[in-house]
């Protein structure tokens, strides 16, 4: 039956569900193994002798670097036409993390933690480039919800592997050994990975075929485009980074170590399911109000629920908890559908790579400076870190309003 229907469909929207779905694979690939380790790295970098000063500057620096790098990435990727090349590049440096295993020291670690947010700093504008081809055949929204939905398969079983490894293996106390048996499991999704990539690489090595552009197109970045970087850099850095939470839960003994990663993986579930969602309603809306930029009134809902998000992440009740969890995992999935649909809308084809290598630097310097700033207050008062990412956050609502009148 499935057949039947996806044969009444064009070639080349045919070719671009295709891409789409190999795209899905790989980076369900890719999350299991650097979403596991991002769910446990808070932890282990404690059990190696880091604070939460240490701990929230380590996963900064990598933000920093991991976005910085983009703009560089995106812009030769475009010039030189080598988006492939920065996509395999960056796929490859995906093996720090089960070389994490070597690690004894915090300071090697931290390394290892920012080498593998480089790899995915050259490959991301790239790869977004290469999947916005094929999601103009199937709608912004619903193509980038297909693809975050397979991407959070992976980034919900990354973090289940600890979960059950830490449950059935290792020691009561979870050491520094247990951890390091629980990174050499990601070579196998490692191998698995570059295999598929290569193949896809192979099958698809000009998918800017399935996007057809008009030659009035304009070459410039508008004045929307500007104005939505600045919302999402102020809204980014309200949302806080799941290290500083896995810290907060296991210096006070609100949850297991092993349940830890099983709490981020629940995210990554809502993640998945959501990211479909509101990628549908940002092509309704677009529809609806017949302009390509109306998708984003959807964005108002992301300052609103991470203010909500802060004083329940941090509290002492489990159930409290459980439910910021969930709501950090809708947030987390209009961040990867929403806000890389909208670039794809706001960028002419022909600086695609270079859009995505800004909205990367402005976003990933956001990420830098909240996790900072956070880690640090964190250290001296968790009421006035809440206190003051929640002010940011509402700078970011009068931003969006700035935003929906352009």
């Amino acid at each position: 039956m499935f057949k039947k229907y996806f044969n009444k469909f064009s070639e080349n929207k045919k070719n671009a569900i295709i891409l789409l779905l190999l795209f899905g694979i790989i980076s369900l690939l890719g999350d299991i193994i650097y979403e596991g380790a991002r769910s446990v790295n808070g932890p282990y970098l404690s059990t190696l002798g880091a604070n939460a000063a240490i701990v929230g500057l380590v996963v900064g620096i990598g933000e920093l670097l991991g976005y910085a790098i983009r703009l560089f990435s995106g812009y030769f990727s475009d010039k030189a036409k080598a988006h492939w090349f920065f996509t395999i590049l960056g796929y490859s440096l995906l093996m720090a993390v089960p070389l994490l295993a070597l690690s004894n020291y915090w300071q090697f670690a931290a390394v290892f933690i920012v080498l593998e947010r480089i790899g995915k700093g050259l490959r991301s504008p790239a790869r977004d480039t290469l999947v916005s081809y094929a999601t103009k055949q199937v709608g912004r929204g619903f193509g980038f919800g297909i693809s975050e939905f397979l991407d959070q398969i992976g980034a919900t079983i990354g973090p289940l592997i600890f979960t059950f490894f830490f449950m059935y293996f290792g020691t009561a106390q979870k050491t520094v050994a247990d951890y390091q048996q629980g990174y050499s499991l990601l070579w196998l999704p490692f191998v698995m990975l570059m295999m598929v990539l290569f193949i896809t690489f192979f099958k698809f090595k000009t998918p800017s075929k399935l996007e057809k552009t008009s030659k009035k197109e304009s070459s410039k970045f508008s004045k929307v485009f500007w104005v939505y970087l600045f919302f999402t850099f102020v809204t980014t850095i309200g949302f806080i980074n799941f290290a500083i939470v896995g810290y907060h839960l296991k210096i006070n003994g609100i949850v297991s170590d092993a349940q830890i990663p099983f709490f981020y993986a629940i995210a990554m579930i809502v993640d998945a399911i959501f990211g479909i969602i509101v990628g549908k309603m940002y092509d309704k809306l677009k529809i609806k109000h017949k302009n390509e930029h109306a998708g984003l009134l959807i964005l108002l809902s992301i300052p609103i629920l991470t203010a909500i998000i802060l004083p329940l992440i941090f509290s002492y009740n489990l159930g409290l908890i459980l439910i910021a969890v969930f709501f950090w995992g809708v947030v987390m999935g209009s961040h990867e559908t929403i806000m890389k649909a909208a670039i794809a809308d706001l960028t002419p084809i022909t600086k695609r790579g270079t859009g995505y290598g800004i909205f990367n630097v402005i976003y990933g310097l956001a990420l830098f400076v909240g996790s900072v700033f956070a880690g640090y207050l964190y250290d001296i008062s968790i009421s006035l870190m809440i206190f003051g990412l929640i002010c940011i956050e509402i700078l970011s609502i009068v931003l969006f309003f700035v935003l929906k009148k352009r």
